[in-house]
């Protein structure tokens, strides 16, 4: 019997061996944290399609915040969910809202902790769409200056990281020229540059009860079909001053992962969002799959592809099975 000059196996007998030649490391310092955020103070509140997340007020924020500092993760991103909301979201501009107020608590309990924030209007608009609404159209243009001043009272309460994900074409470029006017030069933006129409979303607007009033966001998120577009989509976040580029799903996209690594310098991050999340959590309740594999799995896969960085529910968890 002839024998294979080339025995690949000699280098997966044993932990150690493996270790030595594994190609994709991963670290809770790769992980971002998504962070939903309420008014109030001791404010727990479950999120009954996503184990294990909660609605959080300020001052739990900063102690969840402060333990997966410990953990090793150095990133979260935080989505507001005002008390009121109206047709413009003006509540995504208060001082005082639930977003801001975790930026200063969590500043406060972890000082290194890097603090980032969605930029939208979703979560604050009364008819759930993330710009203002005429005739029931979206308008691109008069929803830049609402997104300018979302970002604007995030860096003025101190976050270091805006991401608009709200795909108005344009967004990138207006909001940098908006912070550097107002001399917040150093704040950095992470654009949400591929973001699919996707029907993963579902478990996050239950979260943060941001589901459309009518109709869907198909008209300014991408079509899924798309390839080609959701590069061209990073390239022009890149042109327009973005410091981060980002595709959103994951798992399903990690295709245009890899093609957006290929073609950019920037750092790429890249979104496990909540229906990846529950869906691994509802196989493994039922059985099926093993929660603690497949979530690290799902993350060496959507890192293998390229991605610098990922934002993850699955952050403290992961970080704790790493360690």
């Amino acid at each position: 019997m002839a024998f294979p000059e080339s025995r690949p196996r000699r280098l997966r007998k044993t932990e150690a061996l493996r270790a030595l030649v594994r190609e994709t490391i991963l670290t809770p310092a790769d992980f971002i944290w998504p962070l939903f955020v309420v008014p109030g103070r001791g404010v727990k509140q479950p999120i009954s399609s996503m184990p294990g997340q909660y609605r959080w007020s300020a001052d739990l924020a900063a102690e969840e915040a402060s333990k997966a500092w410990d953990l090793g993760v150095k990133a979260v991103i935080l989505f507001g969910i005002p008390e009121a909301k109206d047709a413009t979201g003006s509540h995504a501009f208060k001082k005082d809202g639930p977003v801001p107020e975790t930026i200063r608590a969590i500043a406060k309990a972890v000082p290194e902790m890097v603090i980032m924030t969605d930029v939208c209007m979703c979560e604050y608009t009364d008819h759930g769409h993330c710009g203002i609404v005429e005739k029931g159209e979206v308008l691109n243009d008069p929803t830049l200056e609402l997104l300018a001043r979302e970002a604007l009272t995030h860096a003025r309460a101190g976050a270091h990281v805006v991401a608009p994900s709200d795909m108005m074409d344009g967004r990138v470029g207006f909001i940098r020229e908006q912070l550097d006017e107002e001399g917040f030069e150093d704040i950095a933006i992470m654009a949400y540059s591929a973001k699919y129409a996707s029907a993963f979303y579902g478990p996050f607007r239950d979260a943060a009860d941001s589901a459309p009033a009518f109709g869907d966001r198909r008209s300014y998120q991408m079509d899924p079909a798309n390839a080609n577009e959701g590069l061209r989509e990073a390239l022009l976040d890149e042109e327009e001053g973005a410091d981060i580029v980002m595709v959103k799903p994951a798992g399903p996209y990690l295709d245009i992962v890899r093609a957006v690594r290929e073609q950019t310098d920037l750092p790429v991050a890249a979104y496990q969002v909540s229906g990846e999340y529950a869906m691994i959590h509802a196989a493994a309740e039922r059985g099926w799959l093993d929660l603690d594999r497949t979530a690290l799995e799902s993350l060496v896969g959507i890192k293998r592809a390229g991605a610098d960085m990922i934002l993850t529910y699955f952050a403290p968890h992961a970080a704790k099975l790493l360690k």
